[in-house]
């Protein structure tokens, strides 16, 4: 069976769905591995290191995907190479489909058996195979560190001949994967941090990595998470306190680092251009929701911006996208481990039980059908 890996097309997409050392060990489950030409280039990646590791090297995507049986990617293909992936084909990519629900049904007319890795379940047994929390991790990491590229002054207390710089204050908002790795590296850095989240369970998280807690709390944020593990979204009355602790803690900072998301909704907007204005000349905020509309009103997704009071506000699309290699690594073996453990040997293909907690939660369409209970159409669902 033929395993395809195709070049990223997306605009500010760096990464790559296979790298040598998983081309290995696909090669290992006996499966000829085809990558299209310049695929790894973004993640300095060669066409020759992926042939050393035992692929072939494709020249378009046309010659990667002919009798592919499985197609790893990093996003949902574009429709110009959607029609070339043969019928039956599993795509196994980051899908988006609850930003795009028309492109599940697009899939299931294409004869695509697609499984959105994004909609992976919460559960200890995907954790190694979870893609949301392994290119958030990088993200929140790279955040912090293009917090410190763009801020004039430092991260840890210096104290010279000449006298002492100040440590940098960093608030984080969102203490998920990337906003507690955003408090780790900020922590590490020297800067003195804090956080806030919705959820109950983030302040001991936090206190945890030395940051300050700060938020509202009350009897809705007690009940603030989902089963999955997500956060909900709160009421108008909860925002509106929550907004006025906000902005209080933000113009005390020097650096406001934004990761909050409600899984498959626009970013919830909390840091106000109010707030933004009451911000001291070299600020820094770095909204690592910017795919998803930002949680700064502010933020203009895919540019950074300077504010007429000399705040910079980094909005930059796709953040693990800003340190690939790292994130292309990861997020290959995410793809790895999902497909080895429904892996059928004898049969040498992937076998994906109907009754599976993990394939029930992330296969979207299924021989030319809409199978995911949160895309079924009106009537079937």
């Amino acid at each position: 069976m033929r395993l395809a890996v195709l070049r990223e097309r997306r605009v500010f997409e760096t990464r790559v769905a296979a790298t040598p050392d998983t081309v290995k060990k696909l090669t290992g489950l006996g499966l000829e591995v085809v990558v299209e030409t310049g695929a790894g280039q973004g993640a300095s990646i060669a066409d020759a290191d992926f042939a050393a590791a035992g692929a072939r090297i494709a020249s378009d995507p046309a010659d990667a995907l002919a009798g592919a049986g499985i197609l790893f990617a990093v996003a949902a293909p574009e429709p110009e190479i959607r029609a070339m992936i043969p019928r039956g084909c599993l795509l196994v990519a980051t899908i988006g489909a609850f930003g795009d629900p028309g492109q599940v049904a697009a899939l299931a007319e294409a004869g695509i058996d697609a499984v959105a890795m994004e909609l992976l379940p919460r559960i200890t047994r995907a954790q190694s195979m979870d893609v949301l929390s392994s290119q958030a991790n990088l993200a929140g990491y790279r955040g912090v560190i293009e917090a410190a590229a763009a801020f004039a002054r430092g991260f840890p207390m210096m104290m010279t001949a000449a006298g002492t710089v100040a440590p940098a204050r960093v608030f984080v908002i969102g203490a998920g994967v990337a906003g507690l790795q955003a408090i780790a590296t900020a922590r590490r850095m020297g800067a003195i941090v804090s956080a806030t989240d919705v959820r109950p369970a983030a302040k001991e998280e936090i206190a945890s990595l030395g940051a300050t807690y700060v938020g509202v709390e009350d009897e809705e944020s007690r009940a603030a998470q989902t089963a999955g593990g997500y956060a909900k979204e709160m009421s108008e009355a909860f925002r509106a306190r929550q907004a006025e602790l906000m902005a209080t803690t933000v113009a005390k900072n020097d650096i406001v680092v934004c990761t909050a998301l409600v899984m498959g909704r626009k970013a919830p907007v909390i840091v106000t251009a109010a707030m933004v204005g009451a911000m001291r000349a070299g600020s820094v905020i770095i909204d690592l929701a910017a795919d998803a509309g930002g949680n700064c009103a502010l933020t203009q997704p895919g540019a950074s911006i300077l504010t007429e009071n000399g705040v910079q506000v980094l909005g930059w699309r796709n953040w693990p996208g800003r340190i690939p290699v790292a994130s292309s690594q990861l997020y290959a073996r995410n793809l790895l481990t999902f497909l080895t453990t429904f892996w059928d040997k004898e049969a040498r293909a992937p076998k994906l039980p109907e009754s599976d907690e993990i394939v029930k939660g992330v296969a979207l369409t299924r021989a030319g059908a809409v199978v995911h209970r949160d895309f079924l159409p009106a009537a079937a669902a």
